[in-house]
């Protein structure tokens, strides 16, 4: 560990609860990196060896990747709902950090970053020599002009729900052309992970005039040649991009990328990629599962594994009836058989869920039992509810395949509560668009590495009152954003898993979603694609990767 590197001093705290086995190896390197510890430090502060990543002697210069991925429309960057469009996005435009396969924290276009004792003080050094595609040179001005795009509510970022709880625009600090200070309301441990949520795509202050396709500038490896949605995107490589790969030069190694929009149905991409057609099938939020198990035994693909937060959300408007009813909501629930559900829907490729939005493996799981599938109680609910003879509701769909196979085993297991369920199948592209104003659905929500990411996105109000942009079910709920906010500023693991264990039954009992299962998830590539490394949002981030 470098000597000169000040540390945190709730680090020494974390590597005490370590050292008594309250707190695990892993996740004390997620917060001590949080805390502004290079990750080699922290690795070895936890008695490991920071491994050398393996790279051949001679990459491989020239070629383009071929992505079966949908080809989107995008406009503004801070506005994306989901991973698709943010994939070609990243390749041009990039963040001020970047979260690893281990959900370690990294600076990206940040050097380094600093953080009082109280969390409340954030002090962001930028990288300096940072050129955009255009020549102009990368400054604090460009992110402080991209802080305000995030919190702007016209714009309707779901950033607002990540940070408007802590900051807002007067605490954005520059303190000089390389160092932006974020001066926050109250304490909050996620600031570098935030910045790296995928509408998180620093924009620049002099060209941006919201539309990124239209006049795309960024500090990516990658220059935007053409942007056709529906059909392709084509991306051609800088000569002159900040970061150097192993041979000295400029990266990235190769010469270009292409995302070709094949539709959502797999099979197609199936076929593709074993014909050597296209070189990746783009999994994002669709059903990763069935492309496994076609593609795991094929001697020239790869099936990368990353351990992934990512999972179905059965989401129930609660400002609309019937789901205004929390009895209601549990009837739906608790129809749910999740050992079933896990089986059939997605092949026992993941973990049975909750009911709740927090992760197994997020540091402040709080075990729960799995909740038991019971239509008898859920029919007496409906009963009770003011529904004897049942009730018929709608549920929307988007055509991913494990979703529709979710909404068809529901809709068989609640019957006998009485609920008759009218399945509204829908292309995903379609569900995209409405998937905050249905009343019932079946959303795919991604990865987050930390608890209290999802729960700020997607179940609380704004400070005005109002549901941050995310939150699709208009749930919120006074004691839970009170026990979230004081989640948001401990460093005490213990004491972050015991409002944890409240968070999760408050969205047990009363919240607005069921979830039946969490995925297991892959890239898929051909193995010519080479030096990937993935990561559990599944962003496709191959800047030092090439084609063999």
């Amino acid at each position: 560990m470098d000597k000169k590197e000040k540390l945190h001093p709730a680090i020494y705290d974390l590597k005490v609860d370590m050292d008594n086995g309250k707190l695990t190896r892993r996740d004390f390197l997620r917060y001590a990196t949080l805390l502004g510890m290079s990750a080699v430090a922290a690795t070895q502060m936890a008695g490991l060896t920071w491994p050398k990543k393996a790279v051949a002697a001679d990459p491989v210069r020239g070629g383009t990747l071929k992505i079966a991925g949908q080809v989107q429309k995008i406009t503004h960057p801070a506005q994306f709902s989901w991973v698709a469009p943010s994939q070609v996005g990243r390749q041009v435009a990039e963040y001020l950090t970047f979260t690893d396969g281990k959900n370690i924290t990294h600076p990206y276009l940040l050097k380094n970053w600093e953080v009082s004792d109280d969390l409340k003080t954030w002090t962001l050094n930028l990288r300096q020599g940072v050129k955009w595609n255009n020549g102009d040179t990368f400054t604090a001005d460009d992110v402080i002009f991209t802080f305000q795009q995030w919190m702007n509510k016209d714009v309707g970022s779901s950033i607002l729900g990540l940070l408007g709880q802590s900051l807002d625009l007067s605490g954005v600090e520059k303190v000089d052309q390389y160092t932006v200070r974020l001066n926050l309301k109250i304490p909050e441990i996620a600031i570098p992970e935030h910045l790296f949520h995928y509408p998180a795509l620093v924009l620049n202050a002099k060209t941006f005039d919201g539309d990124f396709i239209k006049n795309p500038v960024g500090t990516g490896p990658y220059t935007l040649e053409s942007y056709l949605p529906g059909e392709r995107a084509v991306l051609k490589a800088r000569k002159d991009y900040w970061q150097k790969g192993a041979d000295g030069k400029p990266l990235p190694y190769m010469d270009g990328m292409e995302f070709i929009d094949m539709g959502t149905e797999m099979a197609p991409q199936i076929a593709a990629i074993k014909a050597g057609e296209i070189d990746m099938v783009d999994l994002g939020d669709v059903a990763g599962v069935d492309v496994y198990q076609a593609l795991n035994k094929d001697p020239n693909i790869n099936m990368i594994p990353v351990t992934s937060a990512s999972t179905r959300v059965l989401r129930m408007r609660v400002d609309l009836k019937p789901w205004d009813d929390n009895k209601v909501r549990t009837a739906l629930k608790i129809c749910q058989h999740h050992e079933k559900l896990l089986s059939l829907v997605y092949f026992n490729e993941g973990l049975q869920g909750q009911d709740f939005h927090v992760y197994q493996m997020h540091p402040e799981y709080c075990e729960k039992p799995i909740p038991k599938y019971d239509p008898q109680r859920a029919k007496q609910l409906l009963k009770e509810a003011g529904y004897p003879d049942g009730i018929d509701i709608n549920l929307a769909v988007g055509t991913w395949p494990d979703v529709v196979r979710y909404a068809e085993v529901l809709k068989q297991d609640a019957a006998p509560a009485g609920f008759r369920i009218n399945i509204q199948t829908m292309p995903t592209s379609q569900y995209w668009e409405k998937w905050t104003e249905v009343d019932l659905g079946i959303t795919p929500w991604m990865h987050r590495p930390i608890g209290t990411m999802v729960l700020n996105l997607a179940y609380i109000n704004d400070d005005a009152g109002k549901p941050v942009p995310w939150n699709e079910t208009r749930w919120a709920d006074d004691e839970f954003s009170k026990l979230l906010t004081e989640a948001n500023g401990l460093l005490n693991v213990d004491e972050r898993r015991k409002v944890f264990c409240k968070l999760e039954d408050i969205q047990q009992q009363r919240g607005s979603i069921g979830i039946p299962y969490w995925r297991n998830a892959w890239y898929c590539l051909r193995k010519n694609v080479t030096n990937v490394s993935g990561v559990p949002s599944l962003y496709i981030t191959f800047n030092d990767a090439w084609l063999a």
